[in-house]
């Protein structure tokens, strides 16, 4: 089954998990859902201090696992790629830990997207034995651990 407007608006799960209509773009869903989580973030930063902005994106992951797993089961594929919530949570806890320039935000968009997509080890272990709402979501939270080593890593190079 490939999902639709019919099926983004026919369960609030299939809206969340669908990135809000991002996952039905037929090319690239994971990158644009990843450039989402840029304006989403930003949005939670200037509304939200310290704690509850980390709160918010521990309650969007719990969120996004029950809507990945509703969403799954409804099309019949666990980690469907139009699945973009986990690209957006990921992101947005790589842009916590980002340096707010263009130029950072880039840098950690392309390493994002690169360890998503390739999913060296541990994603890839990750990726194979932890599977449902949870396994889609967390492959992706590794991803943007290894996205924060490398932005944290180079920054630190930086005088």
């Amino acid at each position: 089954m490939k999902p639709d407007r019919k099926f983004l608006l026919a369960h609030p799960a299939h809206f969340i998990a669908l990135g809000f209509g991002v996952g039905l773009l037929k090319k690239a869903p994971g990158t644009w859902g990843t450039l989402l989580a840029v304006p989403l973030f930003m949005l939670l930063h200037l509304w939200l201090p310290g704690y509850f902005l980390w709160a918010a994106i521990g309650l969007f992951f719990i969120i996004g696992v029950w809507a990945s797993a509703v969403t799954g089961t409804a099309l019949g594929i666990a980690d469907y790629g139009g699945i973009v919530i986990d690209e957006i949570v990921a992101f947005m806890l790589v842009l916590a830990f980002t340096p707010p320039t263009f130029a950072w935000g880039v840098g950690a968009f392309l390493l994002f997207r690169f360890f998503d997509i390739v999913k060296p080890w541990p994603i890839s272990l990750a990726d194979k034995n932890i599977k449902g709402g949870f396994g889609v979501m967390f492959d992706d939270v590794l991803a943007a651990l290894l996205t924060i080593g490398c932005v944290l890593g180079v920054n630190s190079l930086i005088p």
